[in-house]
């Protein structure tokens, strides 16, 4: 037997979580085969396997929290060297993939009591009438309690549905659908396996994972609205098992409750938030910036940037203008080393830009930013975003920041408190610009395009004047796109 281990995931990653298996008992895998999925702080990764052969057995479960270096399953490597009767069985496996299933049927015939393993066999009505008998075992308890007998299938009607479904699961053939829905399904905890495709080809569709929450939702109601006192019972005793696993349904005192394991991610940044929230004493200024000039100057301009493929938002031009000024406030470019009782200034300007992905908050990091462009920020904000969208990106691509930039106004929305990305001391927040009448210096009212931007800053080190003295650079650089554009 040849232990298969979790590589390498990336620096200063120590462990991952499962996300899922991909692989069964049984199967037989080649070398560079997908076996698993894992988490890590900020990026979910396949594991191919480092070696072929049949899987034998499997040390880990969903939601485990596995080393590097710890054992993910074991594999008997093809017998290829050293021959014998053991190379004839494996190549039927592989050409008939189909025969896998008598394989189990014939081990499930000395154990009766294991129920999922018998349904691909005819053996199974025989094997499923165990569970069949025990809930004729539900009206049997029924007539000490004086119900008439026309009373006792009502009860059981409302029961029987939701654990019929999680009884059947398939064949083992595999899942059709794509990582989108495979994700989407671990969040709203459906159990892909039991899901019916109606895409083409059978592929499974949001719509049909949407179909599942809303009738395991439907059925866990009924149970909830049940009044017959011996089919509460029946549901408690169900329930007990499941509250801990991921994406199990519940029902507490006010309806239906849904319990979802927290992703490692999201745990990442909880504690972050919270070592931010304890340690950095936060204030926030709001300002706007007058953005006219520079939105006349990105219509102009965008025709040229679409015919190389890249998208000109207001974006670049604010990073430009946060690295520009960076360089003249040192003081928001720096770090508190409160143990050593030191101020560390950064003579480096490294800007991070907070991604939304629908795995939560990414802040990959654009180096040398003071140094580039507009087209080359255009260019490197394009890419970073793809990367991050897609989880094809490394650790250190999330390190080395200096500042950090939200931008609220890609959803929606003008002013916030954004936290501080600790151990940096400021984050610049930009919302939504919208039009807004200005009293202009010779005292005309014109429609100008207004930018709301709300900076936060860490006060043990910087105090309000220096922070206002850093957004006011900000501002006149996007006030006047031409200094921008000339500032070296």
């Amino acid at each position: 037997m040849t232990e298969v281990k979790l590589p390498e995931l990336g620096d200063g990653i120590e462990s991952g979580d499962v996300l899922e298996i991909f692989v069964s008992v049984g199967d037989v895998i080649n070398a560079g085969d997908d076996i698993v999925e894992m988490e890590t702080d900020k990026a979910t990764v396949p594991v191919p396997a480092s070696v072929g052969g049949k899987v034998t057995k499997i040390t880990i479960s969903e939601g485990d929290t596995v080393p590097i270096g710890g054992v993910l399953l074991e594999v008997e490597e093809a017998a290829g060297a050293s021959g014998g009767s053991e190379s004839a069985p494996s190549q039927p496996e592989a050409a008939q993939p189909e025969a896998k299933q008598p394989e189990p049927a014939a081990p499930a015939t000395p154990e009766p009591a294991a129920t999922p393993e018998p349904e691909p066999a005819p053996q199974p009505p025989a094997a499923a009438t165990p569970p069949a008998a025990a809930q004729p075992a539900a009206p049997a308890q029924q007539p000490p309690a004086q119900q008439p007998p026309a009373a006792a299938p009502a009860p059981a009607a409302p029961v029987q549905p939701p654990v019929a479904a999680p009884v059947a699961p398939p064949s083992g053939a595999v899942i059709a659908a794509g990582p989108a829905i495979r994700r989407f399904a671990r969040e709203v905890g459906v159990d892909l396996s039991r899901v019916q495709g109606s895409g083409e080809s059978g592929r499974i569709t949001r719509e049909d994972v949407l179909a599942v929450v809303r009738a395991t939702s439907g059925a866990a109601r009924q149970q909830a609205a049940a009044p017959n006192a011996a089919a509460a019972p029946a549901a408690a005793s169900a329930t007990p098992a499941s509250p801990t696993p991921a994406g199990t349904a519940d029902v507490d005192d006010f309806g239906p409750i849904r319990v979802e394991r927290m992703s490692k991610i999201r745990k990442t940044i909880a504690a972050q938030m919270h070592n931010s929230w304890t340690t950095a004493p936060r204030v926030t200024n709001f300002d706007d910036a007058d953005v006219t000039d520079l939105e006349r100057l990105r219509s102009s301009s965008k025709e040229d940037y679409a015919a190389q493929g890249l998208k000109l938002t207001t974006m670049p031009f604010l990073i430009k203008a946060v690295a520009t000024a960076l360089r003249h406030h040192p003081i928001i470019n720096a770090v508190v080393d409160e143990e050593n009782g030191q101020v560390i200034y950064k003579d480096y300007v490294n800007v991070g830009i907070a991604v939304d992905t629908d795995r939560g908050l990414v802040v990959p990091v654009m180096h040398n930013a003071d140094q580039m462009g507009v087209p080359e920020i255009t260019r490197s904000l394009a890419e970073m975003a793809g990367q991050v969208r897609s989880g094809q990106f490394a650790v250190n691509d999330l390190r080395g920041g200096t500042f950090t930039i939200s931008n609220l106004g890609a959803i929606g929305g003008q002013f916030s408190t954004p936290i501080i990305n600790v151990p940096e001391v400021a984050i610049l927040l930009v919302g939504r610009s919208r039009k807004l009448p200005v009293v202009m210096p010779d005292e005309t009212i014109q429609p100008r395009l207004m930018m709301p931007l709300s900076l936060s800053y860490d006060h043990r080190l910087v105090d309000g004047a220096a922070a206002a003295r850093f957004l006011n650079d900000v501002i006149a650089y996007l006030e006047a796109p031409s200094r921008l554009l000339l500032a070296l």
